[in-house]
C-alpha cells in the first residue's frame, strides 16, 4: 500500500546539518541568535531537506476542498454549496489565497477531493474525487476506511508529483463547509477533550448552531466510539476527504525531505493526522500561525508547536501559510546573503 510505502520512505530530520546552519548563522554580522525564531527556521529547513546550504526554491500551496455530510445539521453559517463556489473562485483567482500565494511568489495547486457538486469544465480544478462529499459523523463514518485510505493516497502523489517539478516548500490549505466541525471531532477523540473545549464558532455561527455543532460531534463520537490509536479508523470516523487529502500531502512531502506549512485549524488538524500516522513527520512542520478558533491551539498544543503569527486569522484557505512562507524565504536569504564577520570586517565578540 502507496502509505506504508511512504511512511517506511520518511526519515528523521538532520540534526546535524542544523547544527552546522547555526554555526553559519552564529558568524553572521550581529550578536548570536538575535534573530530569534528566523534562525530557528533556517535550521528546521536545513534539517529537512539534509544539507547545510538549503536556498530559496518554488514555493506551493495544496488546497484541497471537500463536503460534509454534517453541514445539513446547520453547523455553519454558509451553506453547503459555498465549498463548490469558492473552488471555482480559487481556479479563477480571486480569493484571499490567490492574492497572497501571488504576494509570497507560491503557485496554488487546487483539489476537488469530494465537492458534492463537481464543477465542471474548468481549468485549474483538479480532479481526485473520492466521492460526493462523506456522510454525516454524527450518524456513523463519515467515510469508509477504504475512502480514507484513497483520499491519503491522493494527497501522497500530488506531494510527489509537486517534488518532482522541483517545488521546494509545500502549504496545506482546505476548503469545505462544515470542515471545523469533522477537524473538532477530530481532535476530541485524539486529545479526549470533551467537544465543548475543542469546537469554536468556524465560519462565525450564533450561540444556537455553536450548540447544534457541539451536539453533532457528540453524537458523532458515541457513534462511532473511535480509537485514538487508530489513526486512520478515527480519520474516516470523523473526518473528511479534504483533512485526509492533506495529511496524506504531509506524508508525501515529508518522504520527499520537503519542508510543509500548516495553515489553520482543519490543516494543522490534518497535519496531527499525518504525525499519528507517522511520528516522523513532526519534524518537517512549520505552523504558521495561531488561528482564533479554539480548537487550533489545542492542536498546537498537541503537536507541541509554536507558530510564527497570531494575526486573529480564521479564514483557512492556506492564507496563514502562505504569509508564512515570506518568513521561511526570509530565514534562508539571511543564511544565503548576510555577511559574515570576517567577510565585512567587522570585530567578533567572540560570545
Amino acid at each position: 500500500m502507496k502509505i506504508e510505502q511512504t511512511i517506511v520512505a520518511i526519515e528523521e530530520i538532520d540534526a546535524d546539518a542544523a547544527r552546522a546552519v547555526q554555526m553559519v548563522l552564529d558568524g553572521k554580522t550581529k550578536p548570536r541568535r538575535s534573530l530569534g525564531r528566523l534562525e530557528d527556521l533556517a535550521c528546521q529547513v536545513a534539517a529537512v531537506r539534509r544539507t547545510s546550504t538549503p536556498s530559496v526554491g518554488e514555493k506551493a500551496i495544496v488546497v484541497m476542498a471537500a463536503d460534509h455530510g454534517v453541514a445539513d445539521e446547520g453547523v455553519s453559517a454558509y451553506p453547503a454549496e459555498v465549498t463548490a463556489q469558492m473552488l471555482l473562485n480559487f481556479a479563477r483567482g480571486g480569493a484571499a489565497i490567490n492574492v497572497l500565494a501571488r504576494h509570497a511568489g507560491a503557485r496554488v495547486v487546487v483539489v476537488d477531493m469530494g465537492v458534492r457538486v463537481a464543477p465542471a469544465g474548468l481549468e485549474g480544478i483538479r480532479s481526485l474525487r473520492i466521492a460526493p462529499g462523506t456522510r454525516s459523523l454524527s450518524g456513523g463514518p463519515a467515510m469508509t476506511r477504504e475512502e480514507a485510505v484513497a483520499a491519503l493516497e491522493a494527497g501522497i502523489a500530488i506531494a510527489g508529483e509537486l517534488a518532482q517539478a522541483g517545488v521546494t516548500l509545500i502549504g496545506l490549505g482546505d476548503m469545505g463547509i462544515g470542515n471545523t466541525t469533522a477537524a473538532s471531532a477530530l481532535i476530541a477523540a485524539f486529545t479526549g477533550l470533551p467537544p465543548e473545549e475543542v469546537t469554536g464558532r468556524g465560519t462565525g455561527i450564533d450561540d444556537a448552531g455553536l450548540q447544534r455543532k457541539i451536539d453533532s460531534i457528540r453524537r458523532g463520537l458515541a457513534a462511532n466510539r473511535p480509537n485514538p490509536v487508530d489513526p486512520l479508523g478515527t480519520l474516516a470516523m470523523l473526518g473528511g476527504l479534504e483533512i485526509a487529502g492533506l495529511a496524506g500531502v504531509a506524508l508525501g512531502a515529508a518522504a520527499h525531505r520537503l519542508p510543509v506549512v500548516m495553515d489553520g485549524f482543519p490543516a494543522s488538524v490534518a497535519a496531527l493526522v499525518a504525525v499519528r500516522l507517522c511520528p516522523r513527520v513532526k519534524g518537517y512542520l512549520i505552523p504558521s500561525h495561531r488561528s482564533v478558533e479554539v480548537g487550533h491551539r489545542i492542536v498546537l498544543q498537541a503537536l507541541a508547536a509554536r507558530p510564527l503569527l497570531a494575526l486573529d486569522c480564521r479564514l483557512g484557505e492556506g492564507t496563514g501559510a502562505a504569509l508564512a512562507m515570506g518568513l521561511v524565504d526570509a530565514s534562508l536569504k539571511i543564511l544565503a546573503e548576510m555577511a559574515t564577520f570576517d567577510s565585512a570586517g567587522v570585530s567578533d565578540s567572540g560570545a
